[in-house]
């Protein structure tokens, strides 16, 4: 039996049932999504300018851009439509930053899931020996939510930019000879931006994945089963004083109630006291 298998045999995988790697394997693959959606784009547009004359035309001005999204350094040729001179212009803005920071959350969170998903599986006693473990693991998670909801906004933001400077209308205002009503200027096709739009679902998805966990990998620490205990001693207390209270209370109860049962008539001593005065008078008589 190959290694593998004698691992599956023995349930070393069961970890995954559980919530905490089960999450952990999910972030791991919503990362890939993430980072290969985003990094690996490469789109462009194309434009067409028709001249009065004909021969000055160009029906096919295609313009190319992708990751990290340096827009201010894409640069093209269209003509001026007086001549044979030709203006060169380049796109607007630039949201390398913002994409940058993106993809390197995600590909850190690629390889810290890779690596918590391993110690899940076959390190799960080491990782349960000390309190160290779970607390690094809970303060990573926390960081790394904060980070997937930071990067995942600054992405919108700047994917937002760059659909606005990629927009073909907004390229053709670029041209001076689509100033001249001469002239006739459209778009031949528009950039598609389908990946770009599913990193940000995956951006967002990833947030809600890691803030998520943060309950599941606080319980591992130390700090929860502390404050289990914290909130169970009082209660303990309370309930072994309640009932302490009540044995005294039921003591009392019945001594204090045949006493006060003792007391509603007299005693035989001052009734035999009472029934004796009129014998003694008889006998004076």
């Amino acid at each position: 039996m190959d290694p593998v298998s004698q691992l599956a045999s023995a349930g070393t995988f069961r970890a995954l049932k559980e919530p905490l790697a089960f999450l952990r394997a999910l972030e791991l693959l919503f990362a890939i999504f993430a980072f290969a959606t985003c990094g690996g784009y490469s789109g462009g547009l194309r434009l067409s300018v028709d001249c009065v004359n004909k021969t000055e035309s160009n029906l096919s001005i295609d313009i190319a851009f992708a990751y990290p999204f340096r827009l201010h350094q894409v640069t093209f040729e269209v003509p001026t439509c007086e001549g044979k001179e030709r203006q060169k212009l380049a796109l607007t803005g630039d949201s390398s930053s913002s994409a940058e920071f993106f993809v390197t959350v995600a590909v850190f969170a690629f390889l810290y899931s890779l690596a918590a998903t391993v110690v899940y599986i076959f390190f799960q006693n080491k990782y349960r020996e000390n309190n160290r473990g779970p607390l690094i693991d809970f303060v990573v998670t926390v960081v790394f939510s904060f980070l997937w909801l930071v990067g995942s906004s600054a992405w919108a933001k700047g994917l937002s930019d760059v659909k606005v400077a990629t927009d073909p209308k907004e390229v053709l205002l670029l041209m001076s000879a689509c100033k001249q009503p001469s002239n006739k200027c459209m778009a031949v096709h528009s950039p598609v931006m389908s990946s770009l739009n599913t990193s940000v679902v995956f951006g967002f998805l990833n947030f809600i994945l890691w803030a998520g966990n943060i309950w599941f990998v606080f319980k591992e620490t130390g700090w929860h089963s502390s404050g289990q205990r914290y909130l169970s001693d009082p209660m303990e207390k309370h309930s072994s004083n309640y009932n302490h209270g009540g044995y005294n209370q039921d003591s009392y109860g019945s001594s204090g109630g045949y006493g006060q049962q003792a007391s509603l008539g007299p005693s035989s001593d001052e009734f035999g006291q009472q029934s004796s005065g009129p014998a003694s008078f008889t006998n004076q008589i």
